[in-house]
């Protein structure tokens, strides 16, 4: 807490500094009215980062330095000021409204979470993509998050979309993300920013139905979501030789919970017919749960009664439990981060630099309490004194009352008293650092060598979580001298054991909870070493040119070297509940090349014709042969007012260290078991070919709340991915309209041997659908009851080389500034994607499925056919004030389970059959206080819109509350204030 006000009064204080102490002299960093904010490849926005060879330029996306160097892939280019637009203090929300991305980890994920964001480019994957900062990875491709990004230090992000192995290296087959974060400031700059949440909650039809099942309603009009972002930086030139800049920011975000929601108060499912909502739940309820797996009633349900009595009723799903309202909406998250940036120039050929950046980042996710859940098969003895006669004799029969043990299933929460919810503690130390050389030993010819060490280390402390090997011993109690007493306190086994009353609603006392619950803790460490050396020739004075070109041939060859470790360890209890430790290294070492030739400049209906090409080869430690990557581009520009360009990439991707060395082990995933419940979905033939007995038959337990068990987990053989990368597009600045840029862009993408787990959604919906040996091969029923939840039921999902991916589309971007005379400027721009396809086939061979314009339990989150955003801006004259309007517009998607496709293919649901197109409107205004000091405020989600509620058995990966919170907005109304002042 001193360090949180030490930083805030720091922050302030800078900010009071700048506001007074400005001189007329000092840089304006934040025009009241800022540059096009979002930009897509005209042609001034392809070039970045002067080099310290003064006349060259780098570009993201090749590693050549030639003057007036454009790109050949399609870039889209977010700026400093569109960050400050957005109000955004977690970047990941910036990239993530681009149409390019779609959400992966993100701040609005709880259950599961690891508390990182990530950026999945086109669809494809998080890990189908490379993040960069100022050209170099970020961390480990696995480990990458980023949250290590300080936003108000980013100049702009560009966006690479297509294969860039051949450049970078594994892992680019989607593309790049590089984030070119400022270096060179000189003075001091201060930016702070408060922003909140304020929703009002009026969907009538939802707040019925929670009422109508007894729970309480979200607030009408909460105020939540508090975010703080407090910044400072300084730097100092050397002289006209270097540069050192350093920083240090916070950040608090508070949580946001379900119960102030109307579309997450309940968890939602399908009524009968799936035509409606209701409030559903876990089976694993407050009143508690019984299924005996032995004695006389073995696999009938049963549920103690409400009113607190040691009695039995038949279960049915009115005891459900809501597990939704304490659960996160937004993960509450404290942030600091720190580094610095230095260059020194000694001769033209040799300039120093390095880097160092850290991020402690802290987050809390939340769920519902703990429970003794079903899967954990306990242990009940039928002489224990606090079962009541009639459950004892439904539980026991004949042997009630003896030293006769039975074994049951049970679904027990308990809720009052000292019950806590579960809270996951995720804490993420993150240190990068860089050192090396660079120069010009001769006219035209530089190098540059350097290294990058990188460390991800994730402490995750898992609270309030039920110990069930101390909730088994909890439940085996006898009397003593008329005293209910643990049996292991009798045998001397456990001391320390309390007597668990669960036969009776709230009958645990507040003492047992000490002995039950206790906090499970995992520690993962990433790290990566990158050296790498290169020599970069623009070989135009040597004369190396064509007769019909003024600038000759770029080339650049280089080597790169790169190690990785893993190292995950787990605490007993950890262990105890299935988490296994695990250890992986390998290396990898490139010899890499890039080559352009300008073939005619400046002539007739050829003002530029070039062609670059690129070639690496890769030897990995643990593939048995080296893997090679290359591209081709071309770029015609007929006259300078427009540029055609195409590249082909074959990109390839070797499986990263978590996919080769991960532990197996089992865990929840989102799935129905068609073979459970009275009546199954499948028949009783499909089911056999699962696991499933005639005896089991009609008899086997649903997977409580929708969630079943599948194994994940590394594998050693696996393969590289290889993908091949298209794109054609043409970029018209037309010299007429000054200021107006238009690019359009095609891109087809095919991911061959891709690496993922084959998801258990679809591997029970392909066996039962086709009765597939291979698909109903991956079932691992409970033998004792067919189950496949729990312990020892679970469908395997390991990581593997399945089959193709294939997505292809359309990019535009248009970009206008237009003066209106006295009245200032109109600033316009719009980046937006049509999305032709987005195929899976899961395995070769096996047939494949259209993700298009669905979203669903194997689709996952929604493919719009067209996603764009689009800002209109008026700045006033001299840039002294500007209102900035942004539009963000998702299509609409159908479900997929409602299509005819033997993949997709499902529960017929009229319910969640489709949403909506859904339209955002953001509302920034910016005011320059003072040369030097600008003022920001700004409404987010204007008009206020709810996200669409889908019941929960339809949500996929990073679903979350009833619906896809990274997809759409689920905070509300959001409003922000920022100031920025430097001098």
């Amino acid at each position: 807490m001193l360090i949180c006000r030490l930083l805030r009064s720091t922050a302030v204080a800078a900010l009071a500094a700048a506001a007074t102490a400005a001189q007329a002299q000092a840089p304006q960093t934040e025009p009241a009215a800022p540059e096009p904010s979002v930009t897509t490849t005209p042609a001034p926005a392809d070039t970045a980062t002067a080099s310290p060879g003064g006349g060259e330029v780098v570009v993201t996306g090749t590693r050549l330095r030639q003057p007036g160097l454009q790109s050949n892939s399609p870039i889209t280019d977010v700026s400093a000021a569109e960050i400050r637009l957005q109000g955004a203090t977690n970047i990941e929300n910036v990239i993530n409204r681009l149409p390019q991305v779609t959400a992966a980890a993100n701040e609005n994920v709880s259950n599961g979470s690891d508390g990182t964001a990530r950026i999945n480019l086109r669809n494809l994957g998080d890990v189908r993509n490379l993040i960069l900062v100022n050209g170099q990875r970020l961390l480990p491709v696995q480990a990458n998050d980023v949250n290590f990004i300080p936003g108000f230090m980013v100049q702009r992000v560009d966006v690479v979309t297509g294969g860039a192995s051949a450049v970078y290296g594994s892992d680019a087959i989607s593309g790049v993300v590089n984030f070119i974060l400022r270096d060179d400031l000189d003075g001091v700059r201060g930016d702070v920013q408060y922003g909140f949440a304020a929703h009002h909650n009026d969907n009538k039809g939802l707040r019925d139905l929670v009422r109508r099942n007894g729970y309480a309603t979200a607030l009408n009009s909460p105020v939540d979501g508090q975010r703080l972002d407090a910044n400072i930086a300084v730097g100092k030139n050397l002289g006209d030789r270097g540069n050192i800049t350093a920083y240090f920011g916070y950040r608090d975000v508070k949580p946001i919970i379900q119960a102030n929601r109307d579309v997450s108060a309940c968890a939602l499912d399908p009524s009968a017919g799936n035509s409606a909502y209701t409030c559903g739940g876990s089976s694993n309820n407050m009143y508690g749960l019984f299924q005996p797996l032995t004695g006389p009633n073995a696999g009938t349900a049963y549920n103690n009664t409400r009113d607190g009595q040691k009695s039995w009723v038949p279960y049915d799903a009115s005891f459900r439990y809501n597990t939704a309202p304490l659960n996160y909406f937004q993960r509450a998250d404290v942030r600091y981060t720190a580094g610095a940036f230095a260059k020194y120039e000694f001769h033209p050929a040799a300039e120093l630099y390095g880097s160092f950046m850290f991020m402690h980042d802290r987050s809390f996710s939340q769920v519902a309490p703990s429970a003794l859940f079903q899967g954990t098969t306990y242990t009940i003895n039928c002489d224990n004194p606090l079962l009541g006669a009639q459950q004892g004799q439904l539980l026991c029969g004949n042997a009630y009352g003896s030293g006769a043990r039975q074994d049951l299933f049970i679904g027990y929460r308990p809720v009052a008293g000292n019950a806590q919810p579960r809270r996951d503690d995720l804490r993420r130390i993150d240190y990068r650092a860089t050192a090396g050389l660079r120069g010009e030993i001769a006219e035209g010819i530089g190098y540059d060598v350097g290294g990058l060490y990188s460390r991800a280390l994730l402490r995750e402390t898992y609270m309030n979580d039920i110990d069930p090997v101390r909730a088994n011993r909890g439940l085996q109690v006898v009397s003593v001298n008329g005293t209910p007493t643990c049996t292991a306190v009798v045998d001397g086994s456990d001391p320390d054991c309390v007597p668990l009353d669960v036969f009776r609603y709230n009958g645990i006392a507040d003492s047992a909870f000490g002995y039950i619950y206790r906090p499970a803790s995992t520690r993962g460490l990433d790290e990566e070493y990158v050296y790498t050396g290169s020599i970069n020739a623009d070989l135009t004075s040597y004369g190396v040119t064509l007769p019909w070109a003024d600038h000759g041939l770029g080339l650049v060859v280089g080597v790169e070297h790169r190690r990785e470790k893993l190292r995950f360890t787990a605490d007993a209890l950890s262990q105890q509940k299935g988490i296994k430790e695990a250890f992986g290294r390998f290396h990898v070492t490139d010899l890499f090349t890039e080559v352009r030739l300008p073939i005619v400049e400046g002539k007739a209906f050829a003002e530029e014709l070039s062609i670059t090409g690129g070639y690496r080869y890769s030897d990995y430690s643990n593939l048995a042969k080296g893997v090679s990557t290359y591209k081709g581009e071309l770029s015609w520009a007929p006259v300078r007012d427009l540029r055609l360009r195409a590249s082909y990439n074959r990109a390839i991707r070797a499986p990263n260290i978590s996919e080769l060395f991960a532990a197996q082990q089992v865990g929840n995933v989102s799935a129905q078991d068609p073979c459970s419940g009275a009546t199954p979905i499948a028949s009783a033939e499909r089911c056999a070919l699962t696991g499933v007995s005639a005896a089991q038959y009609g008899r086997i337990i649903a997977c409580p709340t929708d969630v079943c068990s599948a194994q994940s987990g590394g594998n050693l053989a696996l393969r590289p991915e290889e993908a091949d990368t298209y794109t054609a597009g043409v970029v018209l600045s037309p010299a007429a309209l000054r200021g107006v840029s238009l690019s359009v862009d095609y891109f087809r993408i095919k991911v061959r041997d891709y690496i993922a787990p084959i998801p258990a959604s679809l591997t029970i919906s392909q066996c039962v659908a086709t009765g597939d040996p291979f698909f109903c091969g991956l079932f691992r029923r409970d033998p004792r009851n067919g189950v496949l939840f729990g312990e020892n039921g679970y469908v395997v999902s390991t990581t593997q080389n399945t089959g193709s991916l294939r997505t292809s589309g359309i990019d535009v971007g248009l970009n206008a500034a237009v003066p209106v005379e006295a009245l200032g400027r109109v600033d316009l721009s719009l980046v937006g994607t049509w999305l032709n396809d987005l195929v899976n086939e899961p395995l070769p061979g096996l047939g494949s499925y259209d993700c298009k314009g669905l979203f669903g339990p194997t689709c996952g989150q929604p493919s719009p056919a067209w996603r764009h955003q689009a800002r209109l801006t008026w700045a006033a004259p001299g840039d002294k004030a500007s209102v900035s309007l942004n539009w963000r517009y998702i299509g609409a998607t159908r479900l997929s389970s409602n299509t005819d496709n033997p993949f997709l293919a499902g529960d017929r649901y009229t319910l969640n059959s489709r949403i909506g197109t859904y339209q955002y409107v953001d509302l920034a205004v910016t005011a320059a206080l003072r040369e030097g000091v600008g003022l920001r405020l700004g409404v987010n989600n204007l008009l206020d819109r709810d996200p669409p509620a889908i019941v929960q058995g339809l949500l996929a990966a990073f679903g979350n509350g009833n619906t896809y919170p990274g997809v759409y907005d689920v905070a509300g109304r959001s409003f922000f204030v920022g100031l920025s002042a430097e001098f």
